[in-house]
């Protein structure tokens, strides 16, 4: 299969990208999208067939649940029973739709098992990405859209990165241009008076507060995840990766009578190290310690560095606070080997 890229640069190459996505998406396609967070992998929510070549490109195992993307708010009725907890729902959406906040919420019928991998609740949001909210209206239906990689891999935060991971597997990735936030959407469970956080991700849990008496946070790895994103090992690089100081993992390595791998690179939170010099390549997240900014580049510094042919990846910790709990998340799941 030629996989296409389909430029939005100009209002006539928008207009051609998102009839050719539609296009696709009705002949039961899947089709990668940028959003405002990562690139994702979109087919039809409502056809099994559609959504089961999400699976199959991604080779993402079926028990993985997937986000259900909303044309317009007017759908979330037709996806999703929230009767229970209108006021919060609505607060919530009012708040940060679109945007990169999921809510989990029991299901209605209209949601196949595929798309929640048989559970009775279904992830939702809607996307703030101008060429994502396009496409989305012009096929007028939901879209499944999990992150457009292969399973377990770094997520894409530009058209090239998904090229690389898809390349061959899908027809046509829409190139929206880099994403805004770089990682994956926050994702919470609703329920009376209660928001329980199942992903760290841009929207933080300092922003929840506001809105629920009480804001939990179950966003540990678990073997059948109820909401995308939950598994162990996840983001995980190629090379092996480890969570440390540079300066702590040569002095561990030294400790042990050892040294560090031939070929070791860095991805540093905001400086180099002093001593680069047993260091082959190194990234720096943010020079001026915004977390916003970490964010953005992780995954990208991320795939370059294992790019690179190292033997191993050092991966400073940030703090976590605000969104560097969601950083950690991440850089933990990619720490992680099964």
């Amino acid at each position: 299969m030629e996989t296409r890229v389909a430029a939005t640069s100009t209002p006539a190459e928008l207009a051609l990208a998102v009839d050719r996505a539609v296009e696709l998406l009705r002949a039961g396609e899947v089709v990668a999208l940028p959003t405002e967070t990562v690139y994702g992998l979109a087919a039809d929510a409502t056809r099994p067939e559609a959504v089961v070549k999400i699976f199959e490109a991604k080779e993402r195992p079926l028990f993985d649940p997937l986000i259900v993307h909303l044309p317009d708010q007017s759908w979330l009725g037709r996806i999703a029973r929230h009767d229970d907890v209108m006021v919060l729902v609505e607060e919530l959406t009012a708040a940060f739709w679109p945007g990169p906040l999921t809510l989990v919420l029991p299901r209605w019928s209209l949601v196949p098992d595929i798309v929640t991998s048989g559970l009775e609740t279904v992830a939702v949001r809607m996307s703030a990405h101008p060429v994502f909210r396009e496409v989305c209206r012009a096929f007028g239906k939901p879209l499944a859209a999990p992150s457009a990689n292969r399973f377990g891999r770094i997520s894409p935060t530009c058209a090239a990165d998904v090229v690389k991971e898809l390349g061959g597997r899908i027809p046509l990735v829409v190139d929206g241009g880099p994403t805004e936030h770089g990682v994956e959407s926050t994702i919470v469970r609703v329920e009376p008076l209660l928001l329980t956080i199942l992903r760290a991700g841009p929207v933080t849990r300092e922003d929840l507060e506001t809105f629920a008496l009480s804001v939990s946070d179950s966003s540990s790895p678990l073997s059948s995840p109820q909401a995308p994103g939950q598994l162990k090992s996840h983001y995980a690089p190629r090379t092996p990766l480890i969570l440390a100081t540079p300066r702590t993992a040569a002095a561990l390595a030294l400790a042990a009578g050892k040294t560090l791998a031939p070929s070791t690179g860095v991805l540093a939170f905001r400086a180099a190290p002093k001593d680069a010099s047993p260091f082959a390549a190194i990234e720096i997240l943010s020079p001026t310690g915004d977390l916003r900014e970490a964010a953005a580049t992780l995954f990208a510094k991320l795939r370059r560095l294992d790019e690179a042919g190292l033997d191993l990846i050092i991966a400073e910790p940030v703090p976590e606070t605000g969104l560097g709990v969601a950083i950690m998340d991440r850089l933990r799941k990619a720490a992680a080997r099964e």
